[in-house]
């Protein structure tokens, strides 16, 4: 029996130790593991030429593949600001045009931004971009109307640029190059690149559209050479560099103590030249006869000797009956 028990208590022991597994620790690497970020610049375009774009214009989505079709998408919407802060029409679009890239930069497509207006004091959303810096913040719209608005109000409610709505809307060639003097832009030829688009797309007609019966179009100053008839927002300063002439000067020329002017006056600006420039319904046109501006203590008399003509073809000339001048009288010396 006990022999037995032995056997069994020995087979017991020889097959326990042949199945026993020997456990392995395996080792673990103190190293954590990370995630590889890979940063670049994003490019400012984000659409080739001829790639199509879209667009959220007053809240529907437009699709844009050309200038043509960028000036589709928002000439009402350039309108509609001009009716409210005045600003042209065609500079608001020709500045979107050149801004933006006819609506294919990558502010536009990802922000609706087409002015490429920075963060500031902005409360919203917002899109960094590489601009004069790298990464800078730009205000992002949920509607590309909004940067419209904006563009309004940042020309509207900034002194500096408080000379551009003294001029006239017709006067698109004025507003581009007092832009650039502002200094919305530092490229010297900011000015021609609206210009060129205002008239190569034909932009001014939505200035037109806008002020109905009350456009008109605008001339610029057909200068001969001797007087100037001072309009609104001219001041002495401005009329001075127009003519390359310091306040001084344009003083003396005049007998002026002052600087203060009044539409309409008639200013000499040339010592050499006695031609003149008539203003009709809005119009420049040269005058086509000699005239003089009577001066303090001039007569008849000396004015004919300047001249050397009678002093009764100065009054026949002038339909004068007797020899009474006042200051500032204009008289015809002789027909050219």
């Amino acid at each position: 029996m006990k022999r037995i028990i032995m056997l069994c208590l020995l087979a017991c022991f020889v097959f326990s130790c042949g199945t026993k597994k020997v456990a392995v620790k395996k080792k673990t690497s103190n190293k954590q593991r990370t995630e590889q970020v890979s940063i670049r610049k994003l490019p400012k375009e984000t659409r080739k030429v001829g790639e199509e774009v879209e667009e959220v214009v007053n809240g529907v989505a437009v699709k844009i593949a050309s200038t043509e079709d960028y000036i589709a998408a928002f000439k009402t919407v350039a309108q509609e600001e001009m009716r409210l802060y005045g600003i042209p029409a065609s500079i608001t679009i020709a500045q979107g045009i050149l801004e933006s890239n006819s609506g294919k930069g990558r502010l536009s497509v990802e922000a609706n931004n087409h002015f490429g207006i920075k963060c500031h004091d902005w409360t919203g959303e917002r899109i960094f971009h590489d601009d004069d810096a790298d990464q800078e913040c730009f205000r992002k719209y949920n509607d590309a109307k909004y940067s419209y608005r904006d563009h309004s109000l940042f020309l509207s409610q900034r002194s500096r640029y408080a000379a551009l709505f003294k001029l006239k809307k017709e006067d698109y060639k004025g507003w581009a190059k007092e832009l650039r003097k502002a200094g919305y832009a530092t490229d010297k030829k900011y000015p021609d690149k609206l210009i060129d688009l205002i008239e190569r797309y034909g932009l001014n007609q939505f200035d037109e559209e806008v002020l109905g019966n009350t456009y008109v179009k605008f001339e610029e100053p057909i200068y001969s050479g001797a007087t100037y008839f001072v309009e609104k927002g001219d001041s002495m300063y401005s009329i001075s560099k127009k003519f390359n002439l310091t306040v001084k000067e344009l003083q003396d020329l005049n007998n002026l103590k002052s600087s203060s002017l009044s539409i309409g006056q008639e200013l000499r600006i040339n010592r050499n030249s006695e031609d003149t420039i008539a203003v009709v319904s809005g119009t420049k046109s040269p005058i086509t006869n000699t005239v003089h501006i009577v001066g303090k203590g001039e007569t008849l008399y000396s004015i004919s000797k300047k001249y050397n003509i009678s002093i009764n073809e100065l009054q026949q000339l002038n339909g004068l009956n007797d020899t009474g001048l006042s200051v500032g009288q204009r008289l015809k010396i002789k027909n050219q």
